[in-house]
């Protein structure tokens, strides 16, 4: 039977640790035998887990033993580092590796993403490429598979990635009766891009934080390259180019992906018309506002809408 094995450690976010536990306890094959066998595993006996301590009734030697081994997320990036011990026997062990959320930094600080694409909650990307830069980090999608290591965004994509094992191991029959069990589908539409939250321009400080701050004031203008490099006093070029050193990308980029942030919140907020959003961020056509849409959020505008519909309005 394919062994399974989660490991716990001290600070070890409780979520992210039961749903592995769920999602391979509850697969079944076609004949009702267990598709895994789960067991729970940690450095010390017993760890602590935010509001609770958890009891793990086997020791490291287990990751040995495993066919998957799966790291739950962190619940404070800044604590003490994993101890040495866990990283050793993750760098030793020569199962299949998972990670929940932040739990991707612990493979990271084990060696074991070096030179292979992951990801992780959007709100920790930069952190894990700053820490880990031989790590291509994707913010945008909801899991990751290169090779052996897969990694997941927020801890409800670790079910999504479970999912996806469960499917890749025995088929999509099996994956589709497991998730019903935990009452979800078994595939969801777009990425973690749609749960990020509106990014503000860059902190006092940054050189181009003036330049940022109006162009978040201005979304609504159909802004070309020409009117900011204007607004900022640079050629075109020079514009470009300190942009790019700066923030990575290029004016029209970042400008698109402000435009497509702020439409969130008005059909989040607002019970505008799709196309009005469209309007009132700065795209002139219907058509290039849902093109750029479902490029920067992974759905398109009606979609995103009905997964996150306007509150009722208050009086």
């Amino acid at each position: 039977m394919h062994e399974v094995v989660v490991l716990a450690y001290d600070g070890v976010v409780p979520f992210d640790l039961s749903v592995p536990v769920e999602v391979f306890g509850r697969a079944r094959l076609a004949d009702g035998r267990p598709a895994y066998r789960v067991r729970v595993c940690a450095v010390t006996e017993e760890v602590r887990a935010g509001a609770v301590s958890i009891r793990a009734p086997h020791d490291l030697s287990a990751l040995a033993e495993a066919d998957t081994v799966v790291v739950p997320g962190m619940a404070d990036l800044g604590a003490a580092s994993v101890p040495a011990a866990v990283l050793d026997a993750l760098a030793a062990t020569p199962a299949r590796l998972v990670s929940i959320c932040t739990g991707a930094f612990v493979l990271a600080s084990a060696g074991r993403m070096d030179g292979r694409r992951a990801t992780t909650h959007w709100a920790a990307a930069a952190e894990l490429a700053r820490r880990h830069p031989a790590v291509t980090v994707d913010p945008d999608v909801l899991f990751v598979a290169d090779g052996p290591v897969l990694t997941s965004a927020g801890a409800a994509a670790g079910l999504d990635l479970c999912l996806h094992v469960v499917r890749s191991d025995h088929g999509v029959a099996v994956a589709a009766e497991t998730a019903r069990s935990c009452v979800m589908p078994l595939e969801r539409a777009g990425g973690q891009a749609q749960f990020i939250a509106y990014e503000p321009p860059a902190p006092a400080g940054h050189g181009l934080q003036p330049l940022l701050v109006w162009l978040t004031d201005n979304l609504h203008r159909p802004l070309a390259l020409a009117d900011i490099a204007a607004h900022a006093s640079m050629s075109t070029r020079s514009l470009s180019r300190h942009f790019r050193d700066q923030t990575g990308t290029t004016p029209i980029q970042w400008l698109n992906r402000q435009r497509i942030r702020r439409a969130q919140q008005l059909l989040e907020r607002t019970e505008q018309p799709v196309e009005r959003v469209g309007a009132l961020v700065g795209f002139t056509s219907p058509t290039a506002f849902r093109e750029s849409f479902r490029q920067v959020v992974g759905v398109p505008p009606r979609a995103y809408r009905a997964a996150f519909p306007p509150s009722p309005r208050r009086p």
